[in-house]
């Protein structure tokens, strides 16, 4: 045998063993269904770190908290629950009269039926307190998981009501998975939270005022160059950039806002 050929067929093998070894969850992340837009984020998301914290597997029943119109984490959590597990997305209520809601819950919509091969599966559900919070049958859940919520729920007086619904629908054992803005510790927290960030302690006491104990926390999406200091709160971070070309490097130096990533367990 030539060692030309040799060398070929090593490599060949090579590729199959990286191919095996690839995981579901980096599968779902690499997935050519992904947007590059949304891809780009990835350097400050960390899905797959931030997904393996919260131990998320293919076999489990998971319920995505306010995906927002963009569905940036249902990107990679319906093709990774597909087979195996079932999916839920509470989303907006299609008769709210917050225009941002129903335009972002018809922008969900649109991305999931345009391609029914990866996000057929998905069952949508509402949440809108108080007249809605059935987001999946009571203790069904494996994993809740919200990304950035917490402060929007603070400025319409729905915290203590959505963290209780997120605990009345996971099971015993079962695990809440919270990402959010980070203020910085020793801020004073803004009720309403309008710009953005809640301070940690803030959080930890919302999750356990509705039964949660806080199981861990994670450094994985910390940004230290981020002061959550700004003069448009954390959107005038990318990838918002509310002060458009004022300053637009400088923001752009910075980066996504430094966040906090928490495990709650029901006991």
């Amino acid at each position: 045998m030539k060692l030309p050929l040799l060398a070929s067929l090593l490599l060949s093998s090579c590729s199959m063993l990286n191919t095996t070894d690839i995981t579901p969850l980096q599968q779902a992340i690499n997935g050519v269904h992904r947007s590059e837009q949304n891809k780009s984020r990835d350097q400050y998301r960390h899905p797959q770190r931030t997904l393996t914290f919260f131990e998320v597997k293919p076999e489990m029943t998971v319920v995505e908290i306010w995906p927002g119109g963009k569905g940036w984490y249902t990107e990679i959590l319906a093709p990774l629950l597909k087979d195996q597990g079932t999916f839920y997305a509470a989303h907006y209520s299609a008769d709210s009269d917050i225009p941002y809601f129903t335009k972002n819950l018809n922008k969900f919509n649109d991305k999931i039926t345009a391609q029914p091969e990866i996000y057929g599966n998905i069952i949508i559900t509402t949440l809108q307190p108080p007249q809605t919070i059935d987001i999946a049958p009571k203790g069904s859940a494996d994993r809740i998981l919200t990304f950035r919520n917490v402060h929007n729920w603070m400025k319409n007086n729905q915290a203590d009501a959505i963290f209780k619904a997120m605990f009345d629908a996971l099971k015993v054992g079962g695990i809440l998975g919270v990402v959010e803005h980070r203020a910085k510790a020793d801020s004073t927290q803004d009720p309403k939270a309008l710009s953005g960030y809640v301070t940690e302690d803030h959080t930890i006491k919302l999750a356990e005022k509705a039964g949660f104990t806080l199981r861990a926390r994670s450094e994985i999406n910390a940004n230290p160059k981020d002061s959550s200091l700004h003069p448009k709160g954390v959107w005038t971070l990318p990838p918002s950039l509310r002060l458009k070309e004022q300053d637009r490097e400088k923001y752009l130096a910075i980066g996504e806002s430094d966040r906090m990533t928490l495990k709650f367990i029901k006991n």
